[in-house]
């Protein structure tokens, strides 16, 4: 039997003219499309990198409860930014929310996004219930470091 598919909509006007949801779930696997800071059809603060992604995350986290997650359970993120200079200011915001969870995370820096005023985009993956379960006898002092193991 296969896993059933949950569609999770934001409203926005772009979903279904270009053809995704805001997150879908199959199983336990969650996946929060690329979100930007479009607030009532327009920029949220048009500019501000910093605002932008606690906006973002703030659509993300009311995604993944509809979906029955958490933002613990998100085990990757995707960061998309129109300026690298803005790595500072998002990476902050970023570790506010993820800096205990610690999911695998990439911040990339692109020349513009879809509309200039806005700064940054931001794409999850979460495991319902699975992600936040803290690993038997792991600690950051037990991290394997790839130089350590590389023979």
């Amino acid at each position: 039997m296969a896993a059933r598919r949950q569609r999770i909509s934001s409203g926005g006007p772009f979903e279904a003219r270009f053809g995704y949801s805001r997150a879908v779930r199959v199983g336990s696997h969650v996946a929060v499309a690329g979100t930007t800071a479009i607030k009532d059809g327009a920029p949220f603060a048009p500019g501000d990198a910093g605002a932008q992604t606690r906006y973002i995350l703030g659509v993300i986290e009311q995604a993944l409860t509809e979906a029955g997650a958490t933002m613990s359970d998100v085990i990757r993120y995707r960061v998309f930014l129109a300026d690298i200079a803005d790595a500072a200011a998002v990476g902050n915001e970023m570790g506010r929310v993820f800096g205990a969870i610690r999911p695998a995370g990439t911040m990339v820096g692109n020349s513009t996004l879809v509309n200039p005023d806005l700064r940054v985009e931001i794409e999850v993956d979460a495991i319902v219930g699975r992600a936040s379960a803290p690993t038997t006898g792991s600690s950051e002092s037990e991290a394997i470091i790839p130089d350590q193991t590389s023979s």
